[in-house]
């Protein structure tokens, strides 16, 4: 693992995280993915640990810790789940979000019970027509006196169905990021209501959604910040949440990197370990070392993240794709080391493929993420 200069505090949050993956994540994973089971009572217990709001301030009741922390904890559980890691991090967005922009009545209204894990969150700003072009979104919020009327679809949305609280990102004004509006729906309002769970190449221990707005009355007291700061809004949380889905890449490659050395170990052909071949040697060696260089980069981006440094959102960006696209690889030559085995339900390796997969696309995807370097770079 890496020897990023973590201090004793982080080394403790990090031992905390892998004993709870340990106990109450990687002993089920296989099964909630096979059952498509949503482990609710577990992330449950992961909030009760402070996971759930790792960066809402401790005013907010969160554990006020930076965006490093919360790499480690994310990294520690996707080694045992990262779809259930991954959706442990949505919801410290969503939480994150109403500590940050909400008002004092907006906070005592729904930080409570989201911090303890009696009502989880979602974010809902991807629409069927508007993926990487967020800023053209078409979810409409009017104006009526003391509320807001949303119209509109989310797409993609994890929780959806199952979370509580959703925080929707709407078009109060102009066309483009400057006319986006942030506010908190409740799932149980007249007019929310979802599509089919979708049919998923993997995460499975998390629900997918489309999240359905059909003249939706929310007060107006339930936005978040002012109008026209929705978008920015949004963009400030994906700094985070980038980090931390790179967290869940190294952390589900790391797991796999583990597994490829275990098995390359017993396994024997020709009368020899695998491990005895120079190929084997070569192939886990340039693994070990480009995870070591991915974790580097985004431990460093995430400090840059909780100092709000001028190049955090490059830094960022380039967090995200390196890790997301090097955790992928890693996991990829893991399954070429156990040949057919690898391929197998029965190995591991198997459910982390298909669960990294997703990784490269969401939190914006790799290639937009090569838009935002290029874009930093050239801004100087």
């Amino acid at each position: 693992m890496s020897q990023y200069d973590l201090s004793d505090d982080q080394r403790e949050i990090q031992d905390l995280a892998r004993r709870f993956t340990a106990d109450a994540i990687t002993p089920h994973a296989a099964d909630w993915d096979r059952d498509h089971h949503f482990p609710r009572d577990v992330v449950r217990q992961a909030c009760e640990l402070g996971f759930g709001a790792l960066y809402v301030s401790e005013a907010g009741g969160g554990t006020g810790l930076g965006r490093l922390e919360a790499a480690l904890v994310m990294e520690a559980m996707a080694e045992g789940d990262p779809s259930t890691s991954a959706f442990i991090s949505i919801h410290n967005m969503a939480a994150w979000m109403i500590d940050r922009f909400g008002d004092d009545r907006l906070k005592a209204e729904y930080l409570p019970s989201m911090v303890a894990g009696e009502r989880l969150g979602s974010y809902c700003l991807t629409e069927p027509g508007s993926g990487s072009d967020a800023a053209a979104l078409k979810t409409r919020a009017a104006r009526e006196g003391d509320d807001y009327r949303l119209t509109g679809s989310k797409a993609f949305i994890s929780g959806g169905g199952e979370n509580e609280i959703y925080v929707v990102m709407a078009r109060t004004g102009e066309d483009g990021p400057r006319g986006i509006s942030a506010f908190v729906v409740e799932r149980d309002m007249a007019g929310v209501s979802f599509g089919a769970p979708e049919r998923k190449l993997g995460w499975h221990s998390q629900p997918t959604a489309q999240v359905n707005l059909d003249e939706v009355r929310v007060p107006a007291a339930n936005r978040v910040g002012d109008e026209g700061q929705g978008f920015r809004i949004a963009m400030s949380g994906l700094d985070g949440g980038r980090l931390n889905i790179g967290a869940c890449s190294l952390g589900g490659a790391q797991r796999c990197l583990g597994d490829a050395i275990a098995y390359t170990r017993e396994r024997r052909q020709f009368g020899r370990a695998l491990t005895e071949f120079q190929a084997t040697q070569f192939t886990l060696a340039d693994m070990a070392t480009e995870l070591e260089a991915a974790r580097t980069l985004l431990y460093a981006a995430a400090v840059k993240v909780t100092e709000g440094a001028p190049d955090r959102t490059k830094f960022a960006a380039m967090a995200k794709r390196l890790a997301t696209d090097t955790g992928m690889a890693v996991v990829d030559r893991a399954l070429q080391l156990h040949g057919g085995y690898g391929y197998l339900m029965d190995y591991p390796v198997e459910r982390f493929f298909r669960d990294l997969r997703v990784h490269r696309i969401l939190e914006g995807t790799n290639e937009i993420m090569r838009s935002i370097i290029a874009r930093e770079m050239l801004r100087a």
